[in-house]
């Protein structure tokens, strides 16, 4: 017997953790409109039709953001299941980029460090905010 979460069609997801030099990372808040507006998440958006995962970031990133991604390194794949979509997010590490991060979609920005300061996140986050706690470099807020 498939399991209700199973038989849902899964949307392939790009994000991006955009790390400065500094050991923050970026957040952005979701426009209106969309399920979970105005919660924080990473940076990213759907996959699109004959695109790979860095082709879908790159594009993305300049779409939401303005930057275009210097290197991107895949890093973590993980799967949550929202009410609105089931989804598959591929976690890319983007620590080189060029262009003035824009708000280009009327979103919030913020650099944070472990834990954010920030609320709400996204409930798909958190699994990787604990794997980046974990990680050296990152920053991390004064106890």
């Amino acid at each position: 017997m498939i399991q209700a979460d199973q038989a849902r069609p899964r949307t392939e997801v790009v994000v991006a953790i955009v790390l400065r030099a500094d050991g923050r990372f970026l957040l952005a808040t979701r426009p209106p409109g969309k399920p979970y507006a105005g919660y924080w998440e990473f940076p990213g958006g759907k996959v699109e039709a004959g695109e790979t995962i860095e082709q879908a970031l790159r594009r993305e990133l300049h779409e939401e953001l303005g930057m275009d991604a210097q290197r991107i390194q895949t890093w973590q794949v993980t799967e949550h299941d929202y009410p609105h979509a089931r989804v598959r997010l591929h976690w890319c590490l983007v620590e080189h980029w060029q262009g003035a991060l824009q708000a280009r979609e009327g979103q919030e920005l913020s650099w944070q460090a472990c834990p954010p300061d920030v609320a709400p996140v996204l409930p798909g986050a958190y699994p990787i905010l604990d794997l980046l706690a974990a990680r050296p470099g990152i920053a991390r807020q004064p106890s």
